[in-house]
């Protein structure tokens, strides 16, 4: 099978943008990745994205961007899977290359928060869930979260602080990540006095909603002249999985079914083991979506997830690194963006150009965006050439 690798990356700083516009966004995230890639022009554009329609007005996004580009005439598309939007655009980016049905494909993870405030950006984000029977019901992501994680310490006999390592770890990665919308450490004494957000998820269990725009240029390894710049990183797996919308309706609501899948596929097609994983980049939008998804993986069993955190293996110097630019938590989850995010961090580990973060001999790196809690996972496995 053909190598379809990422050429180019390109990123906006994550925040609050109040006065850059949606296409803006993207626009500058597009061009730093065609710069990246050396100018490579796109036969296809994939716009990963959660909420445009919702907080800033406008759907039709594929068109949108393409136009404001000026790529206007080429194959253009909105992706849209909640949190996993970006990594379904990188998925379909990918298919499309792989086939040989494009040469170069365009993908952009965008997102714009701050278009609204308040009450409008909370409804929003609970249209990710089953509108009959849990948003309906007052249920928001964040209480559905504590809910969760109320349930895992209970079965677990996990104590009060024992997730605060995710928050710890993220945010000391996040120093040196200029993108990151939060540069500072934190201590343990800071986060056991953090405010409660909904019992017991505190203010450092959730990831701050941002704004930002990634983007990254794919297509295949035998397009590319001799001479290419870059250190060239393969996409050796992409998988895709989905489950109930609602979370009540699964066997064991502590279990990341499609996590576990997705994660499975795509090692297997770029036929690695767990040992072989250098770093993971999870979807720690919470703390408890990063134990879960420890476990769904396989790095750790059931129930001790939250182990891997308090012990350091989830450390730059541990045995599996993970948010290894600060994650959802330190960056900023920018909605349908973050899984391009994650593509992007990922290939700068595996150029060797994560200066202060970088991973000593990164030659692996699993990324997995999920859509709500693992009703869609989307996994990758991003491989140095």
């Amino acid at each position: 099978m053909t190598d379809v690798v990422i050429a180019g990356i390109g990123q906006t700083q994550v925040g609050e943008h109040w006065d850059i516009s949606l296409r803006d966004l993207a626009l500058r995230a597009i061009q730093a990745a065609q710069h990246d890639a050396g100018g490579l022009n796109p036969q296809a554009l994939y716009v990963g994205n959660m909420f445009a329609p919702n907080l800033s007005n406008q759907a039709h996004l594929g068109a949108l961007i393409a136009d404001y580009a000026g790529l206007t005439g080429i194959e253009a598309a909105t992706v849209e899977a909640a949190g996993a939007s970006g990594g379904a655009a990188l998925r379909q980016g990918y298919l499309a290359v792989a086939s040989g049905m494009v040469d170069v494909a365009l993908v952009v993870g965008i997102e714009k928060f701050t278009d609204k405030v308040g009450p409008e950006v909370e409804e929003a984000v609970s249209t990710t869930s089953d509108s009959d029977f849990e948003a309906v019901q007052g249920m928001t992501t964040t209480a559905q979260a504590a809910l969760l994680m109320k349930r895992y310490m209970h079965e677990h006999n996990v104590p009060a602080h024992g997730l605060a390592n995710f928050a710890l770890t993220a945010h000391a990665n996040g120093v040196a990540n200029k993108n990151a919308m939060f540069r500072k450490a934190i201590k343990p004494e800071t986060y056991s006095k953090a405010e409660m957000v909904s019992d017991p998820v505190n203010l450092f269990d959730v990831a701050p909603n941002a704004d930002g725009a990634a983007a990254l240029v794919l297509t295949r390894r035998e397009l590319l002249p001799s001479n290419f710049p870059n250190q060239l990183v393969k996409i050796a797996g992409s998988a895709a999985s989905s489950d109930t919308l609602a979370l009540h309706d699964r066997k064991d609501m502590l279990y990341f079914d499609t996590a576990q899948t997705s994660a499975g596929w795509a090692m297997k097609q770029a036929g690695i083991i767990l040992d072989q994983v250098s770093f993971f980049e999870y979807h720690d939008i919470f703390s408890i979506y990063a134990a879960l998804s420890l476990e769904a993986v396989g790095f750790a069993i059931k129930g001790k997830g939250w182990k891997l955190a308090e012990d350091g293996s989830i450390g730059l110097k541990g045995r599996i690194p993970c948010a290894t630019m600060g994650g959802m938590k330190a960056r900023g989850f920018p909605g349908g963006a973050s899984g391009v995010y994650q593509a992007a961090e990922a290939v700068t580990q595996l150029r060797g150009q994560a200066e202060a973060n970088q991973i000593a001999n990164a030659k692996y790196g699993l990324i997995q965006s999920l859509g709500g809690p693992a009703s869609t996972a989307v996994s990758h496995v991003l491989m140095a050439l």
